[in-house]
């Protein structure tokens, strides 16, 4: 009796797991088939986008009729928003500037500020994603690849948060990776608007003014309104110091001084020595409130006057060193 029932037992136990382990077998399968067949309708959603009609920054009507698989990119932030989007195989071509991600440099160049058609030529893409700040100077360029039947579409100039976000949707759109773009944005808006609650909880009186030095001497140049750093800085709850010019302007080392900013940020580490040295060491500049407490820094400029979705990362970076006792740097 007592060999039938450890029998039985052991019997039991090991059709428990055979019907277990099939169980789970099905369920991996199972998983296994839906996610193969949500990207298999997220691929047709994408293709069934096209033939698309659109209108460009330059009110240009462009029409295009299958997702594009060859993109050459003339400007850095068009690239970093297209490898955002998961368009790295789609990138053929990307210009002598474009510096992130890593896997843009790999790409074959396509010139500087002044394109080499017969490279894009040569390079046989679908489209080609110009930009609205280098379109008007490039218009004979443009012609020439319109006329060898390829896509061009002009991508908005933005100056703000907002066009950022235009920006990245429009790539969205005419690349086919519109649920992409849009999920991009939506974590954009979450992360600025995380930053600007922990911002509402710094007292008026410790508000604090910042000064933005995006070039050094002797042709000191700053942003005022109607740029990004003035965008970033209402994010986190600063005051621009220059916030009565406007745009990107030149302004003298004299007239700083008089606007004794809280805290003055340089943008052109990257490129010039010892920038925080530099604006420290300035004759006449050792009353200027910043200089005297010490709170001048770099950020890299890419990180906060480049349009795509590091805007975050660089408005991150502004806030720790504007109000360090408030935002933690991670």
């Amino acid at each position: 009796m007592k060999r039938i029932l450890s029998f039985l037992f052991v019997f039991i136990l090991t059709f428990g797991l055979l019907v277990g382990c099939g169980s789970d077998s099905e369920n991996e399968e199972q998983t296994s088939d839906d996610s193969t067949e949500q990207t298999e309708e997220l691929a047709e959603s994408e293709e069934e986008a096209f033939p698309l009609t659109v209108t460009d920054a330059l009110d240009n009507e462009v029409t295009i009729d299958e997702r594009p698989e060859r993109i050459v990119s003339v400007i850095p932030s068009n690239t970093e928003i297209a490898f955002a989007l998961g368009l790295e195989d789609e990138i053929v071509g990307v210009s002598d500037l474009d510096n992130y991600p890593e896997e843009a440099q790999e790409k074959e160049s396509i010139g500087g500020l002044e394109m080499n058609i017969e490279v894009i030529l040569s390079l046989d893409p679908d489209l080609v994603l110009a930009h609205g700040s280098s379109a008007e100077s490039s218009q004979e360029g443009l012609q020439q690849i319109r006329d060898s039947d390829i896509d061009v579409f002009v991508v908005n100039e933005a100056q703000d948060i907002e066009g950022t976000y235009e920006a990245i949707e429009q790539i969205g759109q005419v690349t086919g990776t519109q649920d992409e773009a849009d999920e991009i944005v939506s974590d954009m808006e979450e992360e600025f608007a995380s930053l600007s609650e922990t911002a509402e909880e710094i007292p008026e009186e410790e508000r604090k003014s910042v000064f933005f030095e995006v070039s050094p001497e002797p042709d000191i140049f700053t942003a005022g309104q109607n740029t990004f750093f003035d965008s970033l800085l209402e994010v986190v709850g600063a005051d621009n110091a220059a916030e009565e010019l406007d745009g990107w302007v030149p302004i003298a080392p004299e007239s700083i001084v008089e606007l004794d900013p809280d805290v003055i940020i340089t943008t052109y580490g990257h490129y010039s020595d010892n920038p925080v040295e530099q604006v420290v060491s300035r004759d006449g500049w050792g009353s200027v409130t910043a200089v005297e407490n010490e709170d001048v820094y770099d950020i890299h400029s890419d990180l906060v006057s480049r349009p795509g979705p590091r805007l975050v990362e660089g408005a991150e970076e502004i806030a720790e060193v504007v109000y360090p006792e408030y935002f933690e740097a991670e």
